[in-house]
């Protein structure tokens, strides 16, 4: 194989295209996204730990949401935020952490798929087998089911960014605001025919076995629901349910687009913001949602919002 002489330890990132009208106005977009997503995510892991009423499999399992929105923003926004400031010709990376960014990035879009898989499970169990609910979402299932997800998606993107830094790199620009997988192999002069196939087959089983988890499950939810005649139980799975879903359906529509979108070069602008609201749409509103539909949550909070007015007069 020909050794190239191109491998330069620095990659230039084309970033966003900001006029200086817009500048600030998109620093500060991204500057208020960056704490809302960390105060908020942070707060509801905190909520999950000290209140004992959380303690629950659904709340333990969705405390990997949060903490996977906090790990996949921390990694990116920070950056953005610094090129955003800089003009192009400054935007430059070293490339060990070009492949680490790249790394984040596909863990954060596996992960939330295989948490929100695992999320499925335990609605399913807690809805069409009540009985045995208590027997079968042990704490030690709870951990099993959370190590199987991060699990999952480590060895599925550790291949897929494997695959990546084994080329020889002759490009040092990418065309995006932040390093992915498809970025770092495009990069190479050498084939990358298996990292086609790889990262197509990558995708398609991801959004296969996550849409068919989804559709499985809540058809069969949908059914023991319309069997049952308990408007309590049914208003409660309704509740449960279409909170989870609603969060599937945003991460889903989410990548999707950024998918999509780069079939497309002449929208690149189009793909470069999809590609950032889709770290950054999730983790705003996972929190939100899951606050507002939680009856546990929303008393935790009230409760905390009293005794703060009590203190005061005391």
């Amino acid at each position: 194989m020909e050794n190239y002489t191109y491998n330069s330890f620095y990659i230039q990132l084309e970033g966003l295209k900001v006029t200086k009208m817009s500048l600030y106005p998109v620093f500060l977009f991204l500057f208020c996204s960056y704490l809302f997503i960390m105060l908020a995510n942070v707060g509801i892991i905190i909520l999950v730990l000290i209140d004992k009423n959380l303690h629950q499999p659904m709340y333990l399992l969705f405390c990997n949401l949060p903490l996977n929105d906090i790990l996949g923003n921390s990694i990116l926004v920070p950056r953005l935020l610094s090129d955003t400031l800089r003009p192009p010709s400054e935007r430059l990376i070293s490339y060990p952490e070009c492949v680490v960014q790249a790394f984040t990035t596909h863990m954060f879009g596996a992960t939330a798929h295989t948490v929100l898989i695992i999320m499925a499970v335990d609605r399913y169990v807690a809805i069409c087998n009540p009985l045995r609910y208590a027997a079968i979402m042990t704490n030690k299932m709870v951990i099993k089911l959370t190590v199987s997800a991060w699990g999952v998606a480590l060895v599925l993107v550790g291949i897929l960014l494997s695959l990546t830094i084994r080329l020889n790199r002759c490009r040092t620009m990418i065309t995006n605001p932040y390093c992915d997988n498809a970025a770092l192999f495009k990069l190479s002069c050498e084939s990358v025919f298996i990292n086609n196939v790889y990262g197509l087959t990558f995708t398609v089983v991801l959004f296969t076995v996550s849409i068919g988890s989804m559709v499985i499950t809540y058809s069969k939810i949908t059914v023991v629901c319309l069997m049952n005649k308990s408007k309590s139980l049914n208003s409660k799975a309704l509740k449960t349910c279409s909170t989870h879903l609603f969060v599937y359906l945003i991460m889903l529509l989410s990548g999707m687009l950024v998918i999509l979108l780069h079939r497309f070069p002449q929208y690149s602008d189009y793909r470069k913001l999809a590609a950032i609201l889709f770290h950054i749409i999730p983790g705003s509103l996972n929190p939100v949602i899951y606050g507002v539909q939680s009856k546990e949550i929303r008393t935790f909070v009230s409760h905390m919002f009293q005794r703060k007015k009590v203190l005061p007069s005391l």
